[in-house]
Order: structure tokens, then sequence, then C-alpha cells
């Protein structure tokens, strides 16, 4: 799902209006005490922990208080009698060392139903990104086997963050970088040549440290079947390893160069392309039932074919670039990193960090205002090289962001599940959305920030139960179209017109409690932009989901009453709208029926 920011059909919203009210009362006072330099900053709003506090509290007065040379009671107190005559404002307080109160009217918080009732889809939407172009680069998993678990929550983080710089104005292109050269290619193709031999009838060992999984067996039966025996060659030939060799990873070096030899340099190339093209669309298959589509997939290979890492290495400057024991290295540690990174090896391969670094310049060429890279926490270490990389080329390190995300753990009745990608013991997300469900796995993933360590409990997931968050949101949802339902059997409609003139007749303290709610959706949003945490709307669509049960469990929403029932019906379409937005962003579906 794709959004399109708005600006809300003209409709400002409530908190931005308390801001618009709250500088006019500095600015009088201000000028009142002809103190005409005085810049005011952003005024901060927030909700009080004690709601008999209020329903926002801001600190203005304390900020303004020592430039002006005034005590901030005092400055609060002048401030508190110029919002007196505001419709919006029902009550204002002056508090503790000088922070000010605001109990706002219940007919200003009424109105943001019509607000999001006229916005339908757009609400909460915004404009803040202006249409700044920003590409997020995410999952970028090796094709070397299927996405696990660990990558799924990489994919929810990558495309919800998509989708709410999108909803906030930004343009955004979503990439993922295909890692399709270098040795792990090399042990995947290795891995189907000796499974392939295996399929054609040769007994030979199969190394412990190549791919073990069966996804690499079922590829070698597909090739064997497409091909037939076209790529057998001597399996003891290739099995000749150096007796003397008893590293295991040398060896399997050696099996890798054995193999190429054995095949060819053609016939060699011909299955490492058939694996990795195997694995993308495998991949790719998985990315798609998951809900999360890129616009641009950008191959290593390419960089490799266009010359452009050696152009990088050139970039990076003799002055931070110089050769020892033959191989050419980075001076990164001028620029804060550790050590010095090799770029070019002894034997002139580049690196897989002198690809990264060619990658990178491209990412610059292209244009974009902002670059956001979402990497796995074990990647934590490779943030300052790229960095520094970035900084020697002479490009601006500052539009570079790079966002970590933890691996998520699985739990099957109460006991953690075991991962290894080379063992091939690992439960893979196709597995886990075939399991629970796409809509659970997307909101589970974004259930925390993205930094923070992650249980991933498949009991909880799918369970029908209020402790079962997206559950217990999808509820809501449902719950609300089902009074719709009952409202046609007995033959009523609604009428929203009406609602809206009658939204006095919402007088009970758990209907306000949903439009103070609904309000704060917008700034949720904002927030979650503007601090890369998606997860804060989770947060919030479990709180409004639990608004919203406690009203609909207490409270009579078809009454006799015209007026009265057609008021509470435009209420609750409000709720529904923004869960069903809030869901989108997610990627979660909204059901009507559960």
């Amino acid at each position: 799902m794709r959004f399109i920011a708005g600006q809300h059909n003209g409709k400002v919203f409530l908190k931005q209006k308390l801001r618009t009210i709250l500088k006019q009362a500095v600015d009088i006072v201000l000028a009142e005490a002809a103190h005409h330099s005085i810049s005011v900053p952003n005024i901060q709003l927030e909700a009080p922990r004690n709601p008999d506090h209020g329903d926002f509290s801001t600190n203005i007065a304390l900020i303004l208080a020592k430039p002006l040379g005034v005590a901030p009671r005092e400055l609060a107190t002048a401030i508190v009698d110029k919002l007196q005559s505001s419709p919006l404002v029902e009550r204002a307080e002056t508090a503790g060392p000088g922070f000010i109160n605001l109990h706002v009217a219940t007919d200003a918080f009424m109105d943001v139903i019509g607000c999001i009732l006229e916005s339908n889809e757009n609400y909460g939407c915004s404009n803040i990104g202006g249409g700044k172009r920003v590409q997020i680069e995410f999952v970028s998993a090796n094709p070397t086997g299927p996405l696990h678990v660990g990558h799924g929550r990489g994919a929810a983080y990558g495309a919800v963050l998509a989708n709410i710089f999108t909803a906030a104005g930004y343009t955004v292109s979503r990439e993922y970088y295909v890692n399709d050269a270098g040795r792990q290619m090399d042990i995947l193709a290795t891995s189907v040549v000796l499974r392939y031999l295996q399929d054609c009838g040769h007994a030979l060992k199969f190394p412990i440290n190549a791919y073990q999984g069966d996804y690499i067996i079922k590829m070698a039966q597909n090739l064997r079947e497409d091909v037939g025996e076209r790529f057998d060659c001597s399996a003891d030939l290739l099995m000749q390893t150096a007796v003397n060799i008893t590293d295991p990873e040398a060896a399997l070096d050696e099996l890798i160069a054995r193999s190429k030899a054995a095949l060819g340099s053609a016939r060699y190339a011909e299955i490492h392309r058939f694996a990795r093209d195997e694995i993308l669309a495998g991949i790719n298959n998985d990315l798609l039932e998951f809900g999360v589509e890129f616009d641009n997939w950008f191959a290593e290979s390419q960089l490799a074919e266009s010359d452009s890492i050696n152009g990088a290495v050139t970039a990076l400057g003799n002055h931070y670039v110089y050769t020892k024991d033959g191989a050419r290295w980075f001076k990164s540690t001028v620029f804060g990193d550790e050590k010095d990174r090799v770029v070019v090896r002894e034997n002139g391969t580049a690196t897989y960090f002198a690809s990264d670094i060619a990658y990178h310049a491209d990412k610059y060429r292209r244009g974009f205002d902002h670059l956001i890279n979402i990497w796995g926490a074990d990647h934590h270490g490779y943030v300052s090289r790229v960095k520094a990389a970035i900084e020697a080329m002479g490009l601006d390190p500052q539009r570079l962001e790079i966002l970590l995300v933890q691996f998520a753990v699985l739990y099957r009745d109460g006991e953690r599940m075991s991962m290894s990608t080379r063992s091939g013991e690992f439960v893979t997300l196709a597995e886990l959305v075939a399991e629970v469900g796409r809509d659970a796995a997307r909101f589970f993933y974004i259930t925390r920030r993205s930094d923070q360590h992650l249980d991933f409990d498949l009991d909880l997931a799918k369970s029908e139960s209020n402790d079962n968050p997206v559950y217990y949101v999808q509820y809501a949802h449902a719950r609300i179209c089902s009074v719709f339902t009952q409202l046609a059997d007995k033959g009523y409609a609604p009428d929203t017109a009406t609602g809206l003139a009658c939204r006095e007749r919402l007088e009970d303290a758990k209907e306000k409690q949903l439009a103070v709610a609904l309000s704060k959706y917008p700034e949720v949003l904002e927030t979650a932009v503007r601090n890369r945490e998606p997860h804060l709307i989770t947060i919030f669509l479990r709180e409004l989901a639990a608004d919203f049960h406690a009203y609909y469990n207490s409270c009579r929403i078809i009454t006799n009453d015209v007026d009265q029932r057609n008021a509470r019906l435009t209420l609750i379409l409000a709720v529904k709208q923004v869960l069903h937005n809030g869901l989108g962003l997610l990627g979660v579906s909204a059901p009507e029926a559960m």
C-alpha cells in the first residue's frame, strides 16, 4: 500500500491550533513589556501524567523567563491571562515553578471527528517532507539462502518506515542491494555444484561449512532436471583437496578453486548465475507475500562490470590510500575509525568494503536528498568506516543515516528456537508468515524500537485473545463494522451530518477520551517519522483500541435517541478510519469481521 501526503483539506489539527494561540498570547505579553527583540521558540505541548492537571502542558514560560529577566511563574500567569478568552481553552492554569496547564474545551476535541471524516485516508498525513527525495535501503540480505525470521524484522521496519515517510510528504525510493559477488556467493555456487554431482550419482563428502539447507539440494535437483548432466565433471578431481589443509575455511576455498577449474569459467559462471537467480526469485516472492515491494534492485556485480569499484578507490585520493604488504589501504583512522581498512587485497581483488564505497558513491550520484540504510545490529562496527569513505570522497556524510535493527528471537512453547544460516537450521520468513499470517508477523515486528531486542512469541501471535496486540486492534475495527451491520438490521441508516451537528450529545467521559486519542494521531505519525520510530504507531493503535473497547462495553451506541445515536456513530466512524489508516501504514489489514 502506498500513501499520498496531503494537507488534510485545509484542516489544522488541535495541537497546531493550541500552539498558535499560545504564540499569540506570548507575543502580546512580550509587546506589552516592550521585549520586541525576543524570539519565541517552538512551543512544546505535552500531556501531563495526571489528567487532573489538564489535557496539555507547556514550559514556554520557563524557557523565556531567563532572557526576559522575570520570574517564570509571573510570566506564566501573564500568558494564562491572555488565553482565557480563547474558545479552544476551557481553563488555563499556572502550575509549579512556571508550567502552563491547558484544559481544552470538549467542543475543540470533538472537531477532530469532522476533520477525520473529511480527510479519510489522508488523516494524519502531512507535508513535512516537502517532496524531498529519500532512498531507504533495507533487507539487502546476501542471496545465499531464503530469508529467515531475522531478516523479517528489517523488512517490516524498512517497509513501514518507507510508508510513514511517504505519508509525511517525502518522495521515497525503496532499494534492495544484492550482494551477488564475493566469497559467500562462491560458497553458494560450489554447494550447488556438489549437490548436483551427488544427484548425478557421484559419492562425495559434503563439507560441513558449505551451505547445508535442503534448498541447496532442491536447487541442484532443479538444475539437473533443466540441463541433464551438462555440468557433470570429475568428482575425484574436485575433492582432491590438499591433505595438509587443516583449516576448514581454507579447505573450502580450495574446493571453490577446484570447482572453477573442473567446470571451466563459463560453466561455473552459469551455475553461479543460476544459484543467484533462484535465490533472488525466492527472496522476492517471500517479500511480496510479506507485503514488501522494492522500487529498485541494485546488484553488486554491476559495480565490477562498470569499473565503479576502481573508480571509487581512486576517488578516495592518494592522500587517503597507501600500499602496505602488497595491499592498498584506506586511512579510515583519519576520520575516527578504529583502524585502517584494506580496499584492494594483495592479489589485486577488491574487498567487500571497496564495493560498498562504490555503491554509496553511486547512491550520492543519483541525487537523493537523504539516504537511509537499515542494517542488522551486527554491522554496527561498519558504520564509521563507510562514513569515513564518504567524507574522504568529498561527499556529505550527514546525508547518510544508518539505522540498526536487532534480530528477532523466535520462541515456541516458551523455548528459544535455534538459528544458523550456513548449517540450514533456521525458520524462514515464508514459514513464519504461513504459520502466524502476514498481519501478525508485520505487527509483532514493529512493536518495539528497532534497536531493541525482540522476542517473537509464536503462540501469542496465533492466539485470538486480548493479549495478542494485533488481534486486539483488528477486533476493535471489526467491532465497529459489526455496529453498522446491527444498525442496518434494525432498519436504521447513519446520518453523519446530523451526528456532527449534534456532537454536543457526546457527553460521556469515554467519548471525550476517544476524541482526545484521535486528535493525537497526526502528531504520533509525525514523531514516528522524525525519530524513525514506527513502533509508536503500534503503541497508539493499541491504546486507541483499548479506549474503544472500554467505550463499547460501557455505552450503548445504537440508542433510540436519534441525535445521540448519530453523534455516537460519527464518533466510532472516526475511530474506524484512524484504525484503518494506522494499520494500513503498518501493512496490516483492517478486517470487517473476525
